[in-house]
């Protein structure tokens, strides 16, 4: 029977998954709906495994192959609590394991390669693999965490908006072009905040940027934090030997220059995103077991 892998990259919009053979070439793919295991188990499960029935029948499997192959998950909030270990208890394949999405992105961006990846879009969260060991940290969600992020981007935007109305700050052009959304009511504003998602607060990260690289000092002023907030982690997770520093998501590239230069001289493009990084770990599982798959 052939030996089969899927590797699936479960993230808040939808579920990617990508079946290998023993070799890791990827022969299909497939998509699903989001897995937000921490605010809904029950269906991140249903498209984790609707993922992996799609890639299989892209690859011209029977869906019930989905019994005889070996999976790695990645997901966010897999470190919490007991959700992972939920996840893979009700996992239909032979061998599953769920794992964090920044061990992915890691594995994705670095191979098997020592180095650091910090990845930037709704939330953030860092990664190290040093000397075959890893290490990640952030990742905590907006609230509390999530430093750089595009949540933390879009929240800082909205508190030094109701700052800069109450005139305890100055007012610039962009927090006078966020206040004219709202009609010019800072209530509007606080009872959006108190509803908002993440991906609501984050909507506005483009043009925090945008308005930073036009010299806008309020623009400016968020983005040097969030870019500090980056050089402090990425020195808790260095080592002088570091070789490499990916950033990833979609918030990576408008950081590069805003970043400390003794981490800029060490950046790199990552060797390939999440999903294959999910694909790579799942070949190495299959490959642990005597036989592989079959």
């Amino acid at each position: 029977m052939t030996e089969l892998a899927i590797g699936i990259d479960g993230g808040g919009t939808s579920c990617r998954a990508a079946v290998a053979d023993r070799m890791g070439n990827v022969i299909g793919h497939g998509k699903a709906g989001p897995a937000n295991i921490l605010s809904d188990l029950e269906n991140s499960l249903v498209n984790i495994v609707e993922s992996a029935r799609e890639a299989l029948h892209d690859a011209g499997f029977d869906s019930e192959t989905v019994s005889t192959i070996s999976a790695v998950v990645g997901v966010a909030g897999a470190n919490v609590g007991n959700y992972g270990k939920r996840i893979e208890k009700a996992l239909p394949f032979r061998n599953g394991r769920v794992v964090t999405d920044a061990l992915i992105s890691l594995q994705g961006a670095l191979g098997d390669a020592d180095g650091i990846v910090g990845a930037f879009g709704t939330g953030s969260v860092y990664n190290a693999r040093r000397n075959g060991g890893l290490h990640g940290i952030g990742g905590w969600g907006s609230i509390v965490g999530d430093q750089a992020s595009g949540a933390r981007l879009g929240r800082d935007l909205l508190e030094k908006t109701l700052l800069a109305y109450d005139k305890v700050r100055p007012a610039s052009d962009l927090t006078e072009k966020v206040i004219a959304e709202y009609g010019s009511d800072p209530e509007r504003v606080v009872e959006f905040a108190h509803t908002a998602r993440p991906t609501d607060f984050a909507r506005y990260a483009p043009a925090v940027f945008e308005a930073a690289e036009a010299g806008d000092a309020t623009a400016v002023e968020i983005v040097r934090d969030a870019a500090r907030a980056i050089d402090e982690s990425l020195d808790a997770l260095s080592w002088p030997e570091c070789p490499s520093i990916c950033l990833l998501g979609g918030l990576a590239k408008a950081y590069h220059p805003w970043i400390a230069d003794r981490h800029r001289e060490r950046l790199a493009e990552p060797k390939a995103d999440a999903l294959q990084g999910a694909v790579d770990l799942a070949v190495k599982l299959m490959n642990e077991r005597p036989g592989g798959a079959a």
